[in-house]
């Protein structure tokens, strides 16, 4: 699903040769491939249709807009969502707008920025900025200009849409202005981490604005599909970026878009932008919607300024960290003698069933005995001190799985993770308070808050220890291809 959203439309993409026009020269257009089906190819219609959605969402003085998540459904399932996002630009000074969008109906390598020099639409056509785009795929050989993702289309005629449907809204909104078109052939992290970074080198004033076109989860339960969406709205408002990649990556999350949304929050953050939340709903709130299978929407806006970002401290009650202390108890000896997974439930504490990373360590005479964790909120907490809890015992791979006889020496220490955060100057970072996880390329490397207070380290140490058990060389953290996020637990159990 984070992929393409319809995977029996790969395997069937052929390619167009694009649309030529005489204007001064031979011109490359990319034609309007969904108009009729996503939303009416009459012009008039269109227009009144996206007026009256947009005359309906509310426009806050947020600021100066960075970057907006926008669905890209039909107008008659999401248009009230991409409308109350669209809002945010009446009035404002926009001249080019980057549009990162999935790739529905043909796979390839990277990301690629379309060498077309027009979008057409019903309401005329829109100019690509073409220097522009020229500039960002020499930033790196992952993206390129090409028309691959673009102008394909499936054997039944089936064309991509997640652009196109952006720019009528843009229009109306916008009146004159260019676009950057991207489509993501694939979704890896490092492809969205070099445009994120990319795009925030190159995208210097208030005249740009970047759109990640994305819908959320697809066809689901009405309920599921809300509570499945409320998970990634979160950690998108939080800036996980990397949780986010890796559980969408896994398919516990979905987004079809999320390549692009991953890319437009990497940006954001480097451009000292933060998250706020416009709307959310999905295809069964329409007026003719069918909710036992759903598709997610969510529109929100990255602005620039908008303080500090979200508090990263954490803390559980007494009663959440004994009943987290005896699942994890009963995880290991349940693993150890049954070689069974523990049943376990959140034992009505709300708390314990919300979705967060933890690790479980063990210690057997002031002497670790292993140590596993979830970084990222895969599961509901209860679930996640229960898995790992057994992974450490049966699963380190630095030791023999824990024996019947050692569990009545064993010592229990349980913490419970934030959300990750880039670091972006390491006086940032807390000696005690803060863990660290430093990743380059596919190699990375976390340590929690206590181990640098446990052996005594000053910051340096940490930032080397952290990049060597990733299996890099100890300065790896000051190379620019390299990120720290710094992450709070809470910790709790006895581990001498």
């Amino acid at each position: 699903m984070f992929k393409y959203c319809t995977a029996a439309l790969v395997a069937c993409a052929l390619v167009l040769t694009g649309c030529l026009a005489q204007d001064g020269g031979a011109r490359k257009k990319r034609p309007a491939m969904v108009a009729d089906s996503f939303y009416p190819s009459n012009p008039d219609l269109l227009a009144r249709m996206i007026d009256d959605y947009l005359a309906s969402a509310k426009a806050d003085d947020l600021g100066q807009v960075v970057a907006l998540i926008v669905p890209h459904a039909g107008y008659i399932y999401s248009g009230h969502v991409a409308a109350q996002a669209f809002a945010q630009l009446k009035g404002r000074q926009v001249s080019r707008v980057v549009i990162m969008s999935p790739s529905h109906v043909e796979p390839f390598p990277g990301a690629s920025i379309y060498d077309g020099d027009a979008y057409q639409t019903p309401l005329g056509d829109v100019p690509v900025d073409t220097d522009f785009a020229r500039k960002l795929a020499a930033q790196n050989p992952r993206f390129r200009l090409s028309s691959a993702g673009h102008e394909s289309k499936t054997a039944d005629g089936r064309g991509e849409h997640a652009i196109e449907v952006q720019l009528p809204f843009l229009q109306r909104v916008l009146g004159s202005f260019k676009v950057v078109p991207i489509v993501f052939g694939e979704q890896k992290y490092e492809t969205c981490r070099n445009l994120g970074v990319a795009l925030s080198k190159l995208v210097n004033d208030s005249s740009t604005v970047i759109v990640a076109s994305s819908d959320l989860s697809h066809y689901h339960p009405y309920a599921d599909a809300v509570a499945m969406d409320k998970k990634v709205v979160r950690a998108i408002s939080a800036g996980d970026y990397l949780g986010l990649s890796r559980n969408l990556g896994r398919g516990t999350w979905e987004a079809c878009g999320g390549g692009p949304i991953v890319a437009a929050m990497i940006a954001a953050e480097r451009m000292d932008a933060t998250a706020k939340m416009l709307a959310q709903a999905n295809s069964g709130d329409a007026p003719a919607g069918d909710k036992t299978s759903v598709v997610g929407y969510a529109a929100l806006a990255f602005v620039k300024n908008s303080g500090p970002p979200p508090a990263t401290d954490y803390s559980l009650g007494e009663a959440e960290q004994v009943r987290l202390m005896e699942i994890a108890r009963n995880s290991v000896e349940t693993a150890v003698k049954q070689h069974a997974l523990y049943n376990c439930s959140d034992g009505g504490l709300d708390a314990l069933g919300v979705e967060r990373g933890a690790f479980v360590t063990l210690a057997q005479k002031g002497r670790l005995r292993g140590c596993i964790g979830y970084v990222e909120p895969m599961k509901p907490l209860c679930q996640t001190v229960r898995d790992v809890a057994a992974a450490a015992a049966t699963a380190d791979q630095r030791f023999l799985p824990v024996a019947p006889s050692e569990l009545p020496d064993l010592q229990y220490e349980i913490s419970v993770l934030s959300s990750l955060r880039r670091v972006k100057d390491i006086k940032e970072i807390q000696l005690g308070k803060h863990g660290l996880l430093v990743r380059k390329g596919d190699r990375e490397g976390l340590l929690l808050p206590q181990v640098a207070t446990e052996n005594k380290w000053d910051l340096t140490t940490l930032l080397q220890q952290t990049c060597q058990k990733a299996g890099l060389p100890a300065n790896a953290w000051q190379d620019e291809e390299a990120d720290i996020f710094c992450f709070t637990a809470f910790v709790f159990g006895k581990k001498e």
